[in-house]
């Protein structure tokens, strides 16, 4: 039967409006905005590295995040940005799947990385004194490792899985990246397996790090109000808190929103929408939540500005 079937070797990528005024407006929004991630992201890299201050391991992997969040909206963004300029944007098969494997790979990463760092905080609040022990630059760079390593292998499973769909029907991607779920749309072979995956192994990569995130926090809140008398101001261990659960909400509230099961029920239209969110909003604000709220990052960054200028 598969003779007579055309292999697609390419994909049409749609993108997301088709709207002549609204395509130039949305260039110049994700243009700054991706713009912003990369200088944001890329000032706190450069800092972390070379401030002595910040070699801890808070920063350390505030870092890790920084890095990674510059990779995460290159993966998506400037293909994005094409297509608001010049219409809808052909990708091979082989750039879809690599496309589709990176964007997985940095997205689990990450959630891996924000658990990560609430274990961090964790330590940091409720066992001052065995913090350097616990965290120390062994462990940190095993942590960075393991998080890196698992989003790797989960989004390796999703690439090798895709790749061995066969797509014989119309080629065009109702969205500005290939994500899994539009390219399952499209194949005509059986998908089952492949749906599987996506509702059992995707979501318990976004909710075993979220689980984590959620303990941590209530064993922090919990010491907070058993250990810390009021007179000593409860609310100052929860102000190296803020920024990470600042960045916690607004890169889970949309991945709960899109990964977690039932995804067939979900519509496209709202896919597209939430996607925009991690892939290019939250990587361009997270760099402004970490500046603003910390006291040594501004330090550091008036250090870094003053010594360029």
């Amino acid at each position: 039967a598969m003779l007579n079937q055309t292999e697609v070797s390419e994909f049409i990528l749609l993108g997301l409006t088709n709207v002549q005024g609204l395509q130039h407006f949305f260039f110049i929004s994700f243009l700054l905005l991706y713009l912003t991630s990369l200088l944001g992201n890329g000032a706190i890299v450069i800092m972390v590295i070379s401030e002595p201050r910040l070699h801890t391991p808070m920063y350390f992997f505030l870092g890790n995040l920084s890095c990674l969040d510059i990779f995460y909206s290159t993966v998506t963004v400037p293909k994005m940005l094409t297509g608001f300029l010049f219409g809808h944007q052909p990708i091979s098969f082989a750039g879809c799947l690599a496309q589709l494997h990176f964007f997985h790979f940095l997205g689990s990463t990450e959630a891996v990385l924000l658990a990560t760092m609430a274990y961090d905080r964790y330590v940091a609040i409720c066992n001052p004194l065995r913090y350097t022990l616990v965290m120390s630059p062994r462990a940190c760079l095993l942590l960075a490792v393991a998080s890196w390593s698992t989003g790797f292998v989960h989004a390796l499973m999703h690439s090798v899985m895709t790749s061995q769909l066969s797509f014989c029907g119309h080629n065009h991607i109702s969205h500005f990246f290939c994500d899994i779920k539009p390219l399952l749309n499209l194949a005509c072979s059986n998908t089952s397996l492949n749906m599987t995956l996506l509702n059992v192994v995707t979501t318990s990569v976004a909710l075993g790090p979220f689980t984590l995130i959620v303990l941590s926090y209530l064993y922090i809140i919990s010491f907070v109000f058993q250990k810390v008398r009021p007179q000593e101001g409860r609310w100052k261990p929860f102000s190296t808190c803020a920024s990470h659960l600042s960045i916690v909400t607004l890169f889970y509230v949309p991945v709960l929103f899109n990964y977690t099961p039932p995804s067939s029920g979900s519509s496209p239209k709202r896919d597209v929408q939430v996607s925009l969110m991690y892939s290019a909003v939250t990587p361009a604000l997270s760099p402004l939540i970490y500046s603003l709220r910390n006291r040594q990052v501004r330090s550091a960054l008036k250090k870094m500005l003053g010594r360029k200028l």
